[in-house]
């Protein structure tokens, strides 16, 4: 074997060593980079996940908050109803207590 052919083949292997050796450093570089793409993506995600509860539990506060002063109105007029209809009675049951005093 020439010493030409000798010398293309070493040239040949540190080429294919310095091609594999760059591929393999790309590989390495995409896949830091797709992991810190997709951590990102998921931190992204995490706080847009917890900005849309902190909004779905202030809304729900507010729902509750409204719904317990309807409630609580209604409690007040019922409240007021059967205290209206109680005291109505009461003329009447002191009545009928002292015309069963006199009577006795």
């Amino acid at each position: 074997m020439s010493f030409e052919a000798i010398t293309s083949i070493t040239e040949a292997e540190a080429q294919a060593k310095a091609a594999v050796a760059a591929a393999e450093g790309k590989a390495k570089q995409m896949l830091a980079d797709a992991h810190s793409a997709g951590k990102a993506a998921v931190e992204a995600a995490a706080a847009k996940a917890e900005g849309e509860l902190a909004e779905l539990r202030q809304k729900t506060e507010e729902k509750a908050g409204i719904e317990a002063q309807e409630l609580q109105q209604v409690l007040d007029g019922r409240t007021a109803q059967l205290r209206e209809k109680a005291e109505e009675k009461l003329d009447q049951a002191a009545a009928l207590i002292l015309e069963r005093i006199v009577n006795n």
